[in-house]
């Protein structure tokens, strides 16, 4: 790995997951739409290293330490190397010039992680399939991870116009 493609991964992962923080955001401000609780994913995280990976649902385990922390820091990181894989994929170039498909296809792709991993962990089932309304999740996650693959794209643009 070049120095490079190092700081292309950093800063395009880093701008993508801000990107899709912003629009959970706006919508949680201006719709009332409620985004995921970042300590939740970090307190699945916590019980990982303890041998437990599904819970029955995550908000009736005992909270860990650090787990807000745990959970934000890993939300960002996994921003990071998603952008990483994508530069691996298509290569660095695209960083100087961005085209919107790969990143839209991308973050769309991203959604494997929650419906696959994330969710039957924390006790929702495969793509949400346990929860109350398992097309509205499915939905909103589909919408978060849209947002990832446009946070892809602009933040590719940034880096591209600032010659970072």
């Amino acid at each position: 790995m070049t120095e490079d493609f190092i700081r292309l991964t950093f800063l395009i992962g880093i701008g993508a997951t801000l990107v899709m923080d912003i629009w959970a955001f706006l919508q949680k401000r201006l719709f009332g739409i409620p985004s995921l609780d970042y300590a939740l994913v970090g307190r699945w995280l916590g019980y990982l290293p303890r041998g437990q990976f599904v819970h029955n649902p995550i908000g009736k385990s005992a909270p860990v330490f650090g787990e807000t922390l745990i959970g934000w820091t890993a939300h960002y990181a996994i921003g990071v190397l998603f952008a990483g894989i994508l530069l691996m994929i298509i290569g660095t170039g695209w960083a100087v010039q961005p085209t919107f498909l790969p990143a839209l296809a991308m973050g769309v792709g991203t959604i494997v992680a929650p419906f696959f991993i994330l969710q039957p962990g924390m006790g929702a089932g495969i793509a949400a399939s346990r929860t109350p309304a398992p097309n509205v999740a499915r939905f909103r996650s589909l919408v978060a991870h849209t947002s990832f693959g446009i946070g892809l794209y602009l933040s590719a643009i940034a880096v591209s116009w600032f010659r970072f």
